[in-house]
């Protein structure tokens, strides 16, 4: 099964309602991403040929595509969290024993996780100081502190997701990266 066959059909490591709750955020997560990346895509060529066609660009596409490169970003967190594909410096982590990168694991899952959470908290400061201060986008009319509500999801998002990791970790025998990752490196050389 290729990885992007595997990512189509994700299914939780997880027993119970834990991984339904994993499943569930994959496919939401997903859905999220596609269909931030292909509105980006259209906006974008439909301002090109609207700009060398008509001779004048749409006046909100900046402003949609601002909004989407936020909605991904903070998707995008969440996705690369599940998938195990976050930046690893892991030197130290790499020269311990399986047990002593299993308990590094669960400590660095819980306090990324921590980390997460206490980002989603002031987040929601922040939104809510935006909405406070009633600002607008100038081309599109709504409140701004509306495009800024990706960040506390996904911030939520990727708390939850390495709280499960640091849970699978606990519960299973083997060193994960994220509930579906298993800890190791692939070989990626290929002879010539």
């Amino acid at each position: 099964m290729t990885e992007e066959e595997s990512e189509k059909h994700y299914r939780s490591g997880l027993p119970g309602f834990l991984g339904t709750i994993d499943t569930f955020i994959s496919k939401l997560e997903a859905v999220i991403l596609a269909l931030g990346v292909l509105l980006m895509a259209f906006n974008t060529i439909a301002n090109v040929i609207a700009r060398f066609v008509f001779g004048d660009s749409i006046y909100f596409s900046g402003e949609i595509n601002r909004i989407l490169i936020i909605m991904i970003t903070f998707a995008g967190i969440g996705y690369a969290a599940r998938h195990g594909r976050h930046i690893r410096m892991s030197a130290i982590y790499d020269a311990l024993p399986v047990g002593g990168r299993k308990a590094l694991m669960i400590f660095i899952a819980l306090g990324t996780s921590l980390v997460m959470f206490f980002l989603l908290y002031y987040s929601i400061i922040y939104i809510l100081d935006l909405h406070d201060k009633g600002r607008i986008l100038p081309a599109l009319g709504f409140p701004i502190w509306i495009i800024y509500v990706w960040a506390p999801l996904g911030f939520l998002i990727t708390g939850i997701q390495y709280l499960l990791t640091a849970i699978k970790n606990l519960t299973s025998r083997d060193v994960y990266l994220s509930t579906g990752v298993l800890d190791g490196y692939k070989d990626t050389e290929t002879e010539v």
